[in-house]
């Protein structure tokens, strides 16, 4: 039973605590308030302990698959796209560990948005006084910092132990590299959050996240380096927003990107953040206008 629910009104008369007041003590509010939606994100990614294991020895194996597969290749291949045999191994490892980070398969918050919308439950999320983008992008943060813990440094770790790592010594690299990844987070949820949006009008949006998937394994660099697209494939890849998820990240690691080149791959990853969260809060705004959900 499809049941109709106008929740335009209901948003404008509960405002969130984010909107508790133009000054800083709002502002501190909504602050607080989304660390602890990021930290319960943590803590409950944290108790399933056997998934996680399962899932960082997944990572695990098929790291020294394509590590093994990558070394024949450069060794066919010397200095293919520019990347030496030690810094192709790297960049395999290094991708493992940022597979589920930034969930280029998707998942996450995804996963409970599509089963509130089967339930129903989704017109109960927006008339929430929270902000519906605000609280899943907190929650997904939350998510993202265990998993870059527990799913990123075992693969790591198991790769450094058994091939020789080009990994910086600078902490400063390590720094930036993190940012990177907290930037790739956010365009990441900027784009499952749009797919996600679709199920205001589709009540399922399965279809469209499995050709998401698709597209997010090929262009984040997951499988190859971008640079070793050929050609307009090549150009392509390095302007649309999923070179941001793994081929950013891992090339500033890598120190591939120096100087005002890491500023411009920053720049790349904050300029997709803005413009997907932007048009996910102009869709969401347009799905609350009329929201049709299914289930009960």
């Amino acid at each position: 039973m499809d049941t109709s629910v106008d929740v335009a009104a209901g948003s404008r008369a509960r405002p969130g605590p984010e909107s508790g007041g133009p000054g800083p003590a709002g502002r501190r509010q909504a602050g607080r308030l989304y660390l602890a939606i990021a930290e319960g994100a943590f803590r409950r990614y944290s108790t399933y302990r056997a998934a996680t294991i399962a899932g960082a020895v997944t990572n695990t194996v098929f790291g020294f698959i394509l590590a093994y597969t990558f070394l024949a290749l450069w060794q066919a291949r010397p200095g293919l796209g520019g990347y030496d045999s030690a810094q192709a191994v790297t960049y395999i490892w290094i991708s493992q560990s940022l597979l589920v980070t930034v969930a280029v398969w998707g998942g996450g918050f995804q996963d409970e948005v599509q089963e509130r919308f089967r339930t129903g439950d989704i017109a109960i999320d927006l008339y929430r006084p929270v902000d519906f983008q605000g609280w899943w992008l907190a929650t997904d943060l939350g998510r993202a910092a265990f998993h870059l813990f527990a799913r990123g440094v075992l693969p790591t770790l198991a790769g450094a132990l058994a091939f020789t790592l080009a990994l910086p010594t600078d902490p400063l690299v390590w720094a930036v590299f993190l940012l990177a990844v907290l930037l790739a987070v956010v365009v990441s949820f900027g784009l499952r959050f749009l797919v996600s949006l679709t199920g205001f009008w589709l009540h399922d949006s399965e279809g469209i996240r499995a050709v998401m998937l698709v597209v997010a394994m090929f262009f984040s660099g997951m499988l190859l380096p971008i640079g070793l697209f050929p050609g307009w494939l090549g150009e392509l890849a390095h302007v649309l927003p999923w070179a941001a998820l793994i081929q950013i990240p891992t090339d500033i690691l890598l120190e591939r990107r120096s100087g005002f080149a890491v500023l411009t791959g920053l720049g790349f990853q904050l300029l997709w953040a803005l413009l997907l969260l932007t048009a996910g809060r102009a869709a969401q705004l347009l799905a609350t206008r009329k929201v049709v959900v299914q289930g009960g």
